[in-house]
């Protein structure tokens, strides 16, 4: 049993940094008045102000606009925006054709499903082996009736990060709106909108240690998109609702406190750990492309066995992974990402994702592997695949 909990699961959630915490309580405390600046009472301007500075620091982080960020409850309220917002402001287009990739997470696999029920026309994209979109294929599938094509900037399970840049000039060449969902790849790995030619990226502060349920949402100008929800004219009148001071402070500072040293020690981690599992324990394959994937993730496949039996061991033992096992999803269906990227059942039930984060330390590494290698083999000699 470890001295204290080793969590590796930090791309489902993040554990709040204290400083966050500390900016965001005058906005819980004191400065709790709805964000205006219509009504002439201090707390409110105070507020919209607080607002204003989190709004500029965010979109900063993409070399954006401050009027180009509007805040959201999270990624998936950023992507269903995006997604459904771009299709609805082109009513003359109703029927339309969408592009999304097979390895989508689920707020833009699901928008998308969404739409086609509606009548809108989707086209899946292929990956390759590593997860890549090949750019002549979505070249190739764009339409003259093509509304929206979005495809991740980062894999939520397998870490591969696409050529966002070779893409959305693609769409831009034909007048295509392009979507990037940048929830794991936020902070960590640079984006800039002037460089880029995206239309709409997700962002979210779960993955970087800010508070959940807040996110954003970039906008570029002049992006046709119409709100989904009813209510009244905040964020630009795209996202009805009090806006949450308190988080969107919080959002802003955990966003200001990534710095690239610590970006290059969660790749000694990502890495450290990928050599050494692989070393330890034979019959294992990475997932994802080796260097062109997030930070933070590692993903491998052990043969012969159950992820959900890897994982359940592990927490035994004080360990906190993440599976791609059908037994861990609600849907009771393997991984789509590791279906999609050429595995079968086999490999995508024996999928263990280990993702770090700012409060994990590379001696957790030494810990876990050796744990994780008696695991396996006490697993294996049960397995009735690794017996044939």
């Amino acid at each position: 049993m470890a001295d204290k909990p080793v969590y590796l699961d930090n791309s489902a959630a993040t554990r709040l940094d204290e400083r966050v915490l500390e900016a965001m309580k005058p906005y819980l405390f004191d400065t709790y008045a709805v964000a205006t600046s219509e009504f002439a009472y201090t707390p409110g301007i105070d507020a919209k102000e607080a607002l204003e500075k989190a709004r500029g620091a965010l979109a900063a982080g993409l070399n954006a606009s401050a009027n180009e960020f509007v805040f959201t409850s999270g990624s998936t309220e950023s992507s269903n925006i995006a997604i459904k917002g771009a299709v609805l402001a082109k009513p003359e287009k109703k029927g339309g054709h969408i592009i999304i990739s097979k390895i989508e997470d689920f707020p833009v696999l699901y928008s998308a499903r969404s739409l086609e029920k509606q009548g809108y026309k989707v086209t899946y994209l292929n990956v390759d082996g590593d997860g890549f979109v090949d750019a002549d294929e979505l070249n190739a599938q764009i339409k003259d009736d093509t509304i929206l094509v979005s495809i991740q900037h980062s894999n939520q399970e397998i870490g591969t990060l696409q050529n966002i840049k070779k893409l959305s000039e693609i769409t831009k060449s034909k007048g295509v709106l392009f979507h990037t969902d940048a929830t794991h790849s936020f902070m960590r790995c640079p984006i800039d909108v002037k460089n880029i030619p995206a239309d709409l990226i997700t962002v979210s502060g779960h993955t970087i240690h800010g508070p959940r349920g807040i996110g954003g949402l970039f906008v570029r100008k002049g992006t046709p998109l119409v709100k989904i929800m009813d209510g009244g004219y905040q964020e630009f009148n795209l996202r009805p609702g009090v806006e949450d001071i308190a988080s969107a402070v919080g959002l802003a500072k955990a966003a200001e406190l990534i710095t690239d040293s610590e970006t290059n020690s969660l790749k000694l981690m990502r890495d450290t750990i990928i050599d050494k599992l692989t070393a330890a324990i034979p019959d294992t394959i990475i997932n994802g492309h080796r260097t062109e994937r997030l930070p933070q993730n590692a993903n491998i496949t052990f043969h012969y066995v159950e992820g959900e039996s890897i994982t359940l061991h592990l927490d035994m033992h004080g360990v906190s992974v993440n599976t791609g096992s059908a037994c861990f999803s609600k849907s009771l269906e393997a991984s789509h990402v590791m279906m999609a990227i050429g595995g079968n059942h086999e490999r995508a039930h024996g999928s263990i994702r280990f993702t770090f984060g700012r409060f994990n330390d590379i001696s957790e590494i030494d810990f876990v592997v050796p744990v994780l290698a008696e695991i396996i083999a006490k697993l294996r000699k049960f397995s009735p695949l690794h017996k044939q």
